[in-house]
């Protein structure tokens, strides 16, 4: 939830709530794009001087990668693949919500501990959002991996160029570590979440706050233990014809698979290229994780104060 979803996070609330989740979307989406860049960037071990050339120095690092695509590309730029990620969101948070609901009152017969309910509810419910939203996802990622030299000219252009130059197959690419991210973050999100709330719960936060807090607690830990995952996912996500033509040009072709992926990474750049961007992911993810869950409980309370006058009528 992002998570894709980049990334991937927790449900997002969803009654009319598609085009609130657009606009946050928007708001965010400079982060989305300096973040899909980082992890794109390639520093190989073997040639530790290799990010220093000029070509490449001009992107290396935060600060540099974000003052090149003001330069080249200009301000627009920050705003690339928007408009699939807006898709994204509004239909991810959708199937992602309803999932969590629905499998969360199946099970909840059998009389978990919270933690344990969570992690099952919120790991399927992620992957489901996962897998119906993917195609997106790798729009998104592409769109934001261009540079000057445009890949795709449009959202319904990339569609079709895809789709005959790949094939259906070419729409899931890097989807196990897509679902093989999701399931333990959310797993892990929900989990910490339901360990850090009780206990905030006692201290008597202003405004209901103790689950803004558990929130940005929950969302640090759980996306830095699956962060790799969503590394791994956005090289696959640039595989293809034109894996060439995306900024910088030097993604390598990587073995079939998330764990020959994993570990030419690691090879070739070793353990901290795995992370590369980790940074941006965590100011993006955290605050709308807090808002989020802080939501969520809100709306929960209230649905819940609704039912209350009906069960007295039955």
């Amino acid at each position: 939830m992002g998570g894709v979803l980049g990334d991937v996070g927790p449900p997002r609330i969803h009654f009319d709530g598609g085009n609130a989740a657009a606009i946050a979307e928007s708001c965010i989406a400079p982060l989305d794009v300096l973040k899909i860049r980082l992890q794109l960037q390639i520093h190989s071990l073997s040639d530790p001087l290799s990010s220093r050339d000029s070509a490449r120095a001009a992107r290396y690092g935060i600060g540099n990668t974000f003052k090149s695509i003001l330069l080249d590309e200009g301000i627009t730029a920050l705003w690339k693949g928007n408009v699939a990620a807006s898709f994204l969101y509004i239909n991810y948070g959708a199937v992602q919500f309803s999932v969590y609901r629905a499998v969360a009152t199946t099970i909840h017969p059998l009389n978990m501990q919270n933690e344990a309910e969570a992690f099952i509810s919120g790991a399927v419910a992620g992957a489901s959002a996962t897998t119906f939203t993917y195609p997106l996802d790798l729009l998104r990622t592409r769109f934001a991996a261009q540079g000057p030299d445009k890949v795709y000219a449009s959202l319904r252009g990339g569609i079709r160029d895809i789709w005959r130059e790949e094939g259906p197959k070419g729409f899931f690419q890097g989807l196990g570590a897509g679902v093989g991210q999701v399931v333990p973050y959310m797993g892990l999100f929900f989990s910490a979440y339901e360990a850090f709330r009780s206990p905030l719960a006692t201290l008597s936060l202003p405004f209901g706050s103790g689950d803004a807090t558990a929130g940005v607690l929950a969302s640090v830990l759980a996306k830095t233990g699956v962060f790799p995952l969503d590394l791994i996912r956005k090289r696959l996500q640039v595989q293809g014809p034109a894996r060439a033509r995306y900024v910088g040009g030097t993604i390598p072709v990587y073995g079939k698979g998330v764990w020959r992926t994993g570990k030419s990474i690691v090879a070739r750049e070793g353990w901290r290229g795995l992370y590369g961007g980790l940074s941006v992911g965590l100011v993006k993810s955290a605050p709308a994780s807090a808002i989020t869950m802080w939501t969520y409980e809100r709306v929960l309370k209230f649905l819940k104060e609704m039912e209350k006058p009906n069960e007295k009528m039955t």
